[in-house]
């Protein structure tokens, strides 16, 4: 799948929003990727699941023993990674502010895990999954995600494969463009602000 196939379906779904959105890493955006949408379809994320996955190397694709994705927004996408690699998907949440393995999912001591997201925009989350992962017992050999936001500067500590990477312009509060100003900001995703 190339990236314009990829776009397709991003605009097919309704997922490619503009106007003026405020990120969960707190940068503004005049873009915004709505993947929950993009994901709505069963069949359009098996699909996005097994481009991706035909992108990773032969050899890691062996080692992969799970698949383990922070909540909310990476569940959907790392149960069709699970699929598409033919190994059981799991998630971490932050009952209590903190990621941690789902109460009842377990990992065996060294089992090879691929963390996988809908979106990386700076790696935080990515990087606080890996942690959470790591103290359940699990080795991340591998990151992956629907979209690369970070321009390629998001450093998991672990291969990173997205299927597309979308650089649009993201500004920080103080350096917002005046077309972008004049317009109400928006916090289109799941997690709260503070």
């Amino acid at each position: 799948m190339q990236d314009e196939d990829v776009l397709a379906e991003f605009r097919t779904s309704k997922a490619l929003l503009e106007g003026h959105f405020l990120l969960s890493s707190g940068r503004h955006s005049a873009h915004y990727l709505q993947c929950a949408r993009v994901l709505m379809d069963p069949m359009r994320a098996s699909r996005l699941a097994a481009a991706l996955a035909a992108t990773f190397p032969r050899e890691l694709r062996k080692e992969i023993a799970k698949v383990v994705s922070p909540a909310m927004g990476g569940v959907i996408f790392g149960h069709e990674m699970g699929r598409a690699l033919g190994v059981e998907a799991m998630f971490v949440e932050r009952p209590t502010g903190t990621f941690e393995l789902r109460r009842g999912f377990a990992l065996e001591p060294g089992e090879k895990v691929l963390m996988v997201e809908d979106v990386v925009t700076t790696g935080l989350s990515s990087r606080e999954a890996i942690k959470a992962i790591e103290a359940a017992g699990g080795v991340v050999i591998a990151g992956a995600a629907l979209v690369d936001r970070s321009a390629g500067s998001a450093d998991l500590g672990v291969p990173f494969y997205p299927l597309i990477a979308l650089n649009f312009p993201t500004f920080a509060e103080d350096e917002l463009p005046p077309e972008l100003a004049a317009i109400p900001a928006v916090k289109p995703g799941s997690r709260a602000q503070a």
